[in-house]
């Protein structure tokens, strides 16, 4: 710990003072004027190597973990200097045995561990953030807590609280993209929705249709240009309040439709390669541009 000299002198002796951990001492006499009982300073807490690896404390607090983060693993005992033969080897097997099944003890618990996997890789499949993990998973225990899993799939739960988090932090991601990584399908994922909806009482509103914008350009391989235009047209029909209960993918991509043939250094796209995209049939993108042409 760096020490650091203070302005003032000792009252025996008028020597400098200087601190060192949590006490003020005297340089000349040795003289302790002050102390304090909490180290501010930094905790240095790694013992595989202190000269390079200096974490104060281990991982933060997970909600994504069904004990948040605070479990202990036994190791293997297969570092340098700690190889383990016979009877040591097979001891440390049984210990880490029972610690595994002491970790998960009831079915609740494994449950709740089979549906974190499940959280963890549909977040990873849709490529969204952390957060949206964290908050699945807690909405995933809420629902365990209310006995809404009795009955239905663990799978349409984690896929129902995925898509949940994403309606409530207005995150586009359309029904069909959810169903297409998930291992339930779609009746398993609407009844499960249905239940967190109705039960937990889920802040769930409309999605901006311009946050599709731009995973629908990059799949239609449209240019920057044509993704303005289309907000344009968004934004337009959002003024005139004529979208209300319409899919939010089908309205971007019926205005990416537009934009991309009404530009001249664009070749265009169809209309089923738009709806595509959105999962919805040509009939919605028409009748969405009718929208804009009244607009």
């Amino acid at each position: 710990m760096d020490d650091g000299n203070t302005n003032l002198n000792c009252t025996e002796c008028d020597g400098q003072l200087r601190t060192a951990g949590t006490e003020i001492v005297c340089e000349e006499c040795g003289l302790v004027t002050d102390e304090n009982a909490i180290d501010h300073g930094p905790e240095w807490r790694s013992f595989e190597d202190d000269d390079t690896d200096r974490r104060r404390t281990g991982a933060p607090l997970t909600r994504s973990r069904h004990d948040r983060g605070l479990s202990t693993e036994i190791g293997y005992g297969s570092g340098s200097g700690s190889r383990l033969t016979g009877r040591k080897r097979r001891q440390l097997a049984r210990m880490r045995r029972e610690h595994n099944r002491a970790r998960i003890s009831t079915k609740a618990e494994r449950n709740q561990v089979y549906g974190f996997t499940e959280i963890k890789r549909l977040t990873t499949e849709l490529s969204l953030p952390d957060s949206t993990r964290e908050q699945a998973c807690s909405l995933f225990k809420s629902a365990q807590s209310e006995d809404l899993l009795r009955g239905r799939s663990l799978e349409g739960f984690a896929a129902a609280a995925v898509y949940a988090v994403c309606r409530t932090v207005s995150m586009a991601r359309t029904l069909s993209e959810v169903i297409d990584v998930a291992r339930a399908d779609e009746s398993e994922l609407k009844s499960a929705y249905d239940a967190l909806n109705e039960e937990l009482g889920l802040r769930t509103g409309p999605i901006d249709p311009t946050q599709y914008l731009p995973r629908f350009a990059s799949k239609l391989d449209l240019d920057t240009t044509i993704e303005r235009c289309a907000r344009e047209h968004v934004e337009t029909l959002l003024e005139n309040r004529v979208i209300g209960g319409r899919h939010p993918g089908g309205v971007a991509a019926a205005c990416l439709y537009v934009a991309a043939n009404d530009c001249p250094d664009c070749n265009g796209i169809t209309q089923a390669s738009a709806g595509a995209v959105a999962d919805v049939n040509p009939v919605t993108i028409r009748s969405t541009i009718r929208l804009l042409e009244e607009c």
